[in-house]
């Protein structure tokens, strides 16, 4: 599939670039090459292959799904410019 350059205009137009009628020649192949090559990879037989999320066989460590406040109130308000009772102070922005 070889594309014209009304189309490469037309994918320039819709990608909010400018491209010059120079341009849209080289464009022109240069994204046709691109889908020559997704084809020729979904031309590939992968029936069978199971999905990978990673190169190498892992699983990440979990820890227990627990509702708990952090324990860490005093360093987190230590953060804060103004802070009052263990809470942000931040200024009125209603009356």
């Amino acid at each position: 599939m070889a594309l014209t350059a009304k189309e490469v205009t037309k994918i320039a137009r819709l990608a909010r670039i400018r491209v010059t009628e120079e341009e849209k020649e080289h464009y022109a192949g240069e994204i046709s090459s691109i889908i020559q090559w997704v084809e020729q990879l979904a031309e590939v037989n992968t029936d069978g292959v199971p999905q990978m999320t990673s190169v190498a066989a892992m699983t990440l460590p979990r820890r227990k799904d627990e509702v708990t406040d952090g324990n860490q109130v005093d360093a987190i308000v230590a953060n804060a410019p103004n802070s009052d009772y263990g809470c942000f102070v931040v200024p009125k922005v209603m009356e």
